[in-house]
């Protein structure tokens, strides 16, 4: 659906892609900040502007998976806990 992007000095520094459905639901996917300029607020402001993204399309619902470390981050950012399931289908070597 969308790349959200920060960019310092023409050299990008923080993306978000943002993929949907089609319809209803969008997911956060490859949030990340370079190292040299997290902790600003770069990585929040580039979150909420992906969901202004997703709104602005009609989208209802916008999912993000996450590493329990990345818990506090993604609360700030709006998202409450919910139950998933995840599959893998990767063969064990």
């Amino acid at each position: 659906m969308a790349y959200v992007c920060a960019y310092q000095e023409g050299k990008l520094i923080g993306y978000v892609n943002v993929a949907w459905d089609g319809k209803t639901h969008a997911f956060i996917l490859d949030a990340t900040v370079h190292p040299n300029h997290r902790r600003q607020g770069i990585g929040e402001e580039l979150v909420v502007r992906a969901i202004e993204q997703a709104r602005m399309r009609g989208v209802a619902w916008v999912h993000v998976d996450y590493e329990p470390q990345l818990k506090a981050f993604y609360a700030r950012c709006g998202f409450r806990p919910s139950e998933a399931g995840v599959f893998s289908v990767a063969s064990e070597a």
